[in-house]
């Protein structure tokens, strides 16, 4: 079953995947904007951020399993998923990340856990380096749960996102996903490690927002900030050492590098690591019964 989302245009409406049991649509004017978020579950709050092209439904199989542990938040960032896509937004990791806490603070959450996965673990950590800045002694971010997280050590990412990002890149790349749409499959099929894995559900789920306007135009904002947000990040990186993190990563990840996991923990000396063997970028779909276990065993330690 599907439900009916309605856009900021007038009279258009688009369908959106079915909630799961116990999750609740939430809508919140956010900078002069519509922000759509999903809520679920009693207890802590935890805020769970989607990567590049993504939206809340990523965490539809974590949400409903955390419901005895903590009150999840699953916004769709400006831009991306069914909440509004305003023209010349600023989708730089910085502003996106202060975003997120205005998000927080709207909602009156203080403190709260954080997790960010692939772009979403990025803004992540820049979120929680601000709110270290702006509330010294008082930090908003409790702990940090890092999914695949894009990081200045991954340069496979670095280099695919420079290319999208310029003037020869861009338009190829709008050409690709606008005229040629067979390639969305494939590259999905891509970010998994073992294609008999993806669940039934995931690739129309994915797919759904696209048929609304301006989503390549924030992905392709996202990518021509990349360099300089990973050269931001690296400089906040230090910043983050009191905050507890946990890592999560697929082995055979072929977006952001498994092998960029060690010189970025380096920045975290109350972290722990949890690699899952042959799984790829999206482990909260391809292992979400391990990814939950370890997830909830972090959350309540």
């Amino acid at each position: 079953m599907e439900i009916p989302i309605r856009t900021g245009r007038e009279g258009l409406v688009q369908v959106a995947p079915q909630l799961p049991e116990g999750v609740e649509e939430c809508w919140m004017d956010l900078d002069g904007a519509r922000m759509r978020y999903l809520r679920a579950g009693s207890g802590p709050a935890l805020i769970l951020l989607h990567g590049l092209l993504g939206y809340s439904f990523s965490w539809r199989f974590t949400m409903p399993a955390l419901t005895p542990y903590a009150t999840t938040y699953a916004p769709d960032l400006l831009g991306a998923g069914f909440s509004d896509r305003p023209a010349g937004i600023d989708h730089s990791m910085r502003a996106t990340a202060l975003r997120v806490l205005r998000f927080a603070e709207n909602l009156g959450l203080a403190p709260f856990d954080l997790l960010g996965t692939s772009r979403g673990g990025a803004v992540a950590m820049s979120a929680a380096a601000e709110s270290i800045g702006a509330n010294r002694g008082n930090p908003l971010v409790r702990r940090l749960i890092l999914v695949a997280p894009v990081n200045p050590y991954s340069a496979h990412g670095r280099d695919l996102a420079s290319f999208a990002g310029s003037n020869i890149g861009a338009p190829l790349v709008r050409f690709l996903l606008e005229r040629m749409p067979f390639l969305y499959p494939y590259w999905h099929g891509r970010m998994f490690g073992d294609k008999r894995h993806i669940p039934p559900d995931s690739l129309g789920g994915y797919k759904a927002p696209l048929a609304l306007p301006n989503l390549f135009e924030h992905g392709l904002s996202i990518v021509k900030t990349w360099t300089t947000d990973l050269d931001e990040l690296e400089a906040l990186l230090p910043e983050l050492a009191p905050i507890p993190t946990l890592f999560m990563w697929g082995s055979r990840d072929p977006a952001v590098y498994a092998s960029s996991l060690e010189p970025l923990a380096r920045y975290f000396p109350k972290s722990r690591s949890i690699v899952f063997p042959g799984v790829g970028h999206l482990p909260y779909e391809e292992c979400a019964e391990d990814f939950n276990r370890q997830l909830i065993k972090f959350l309540t330690a």
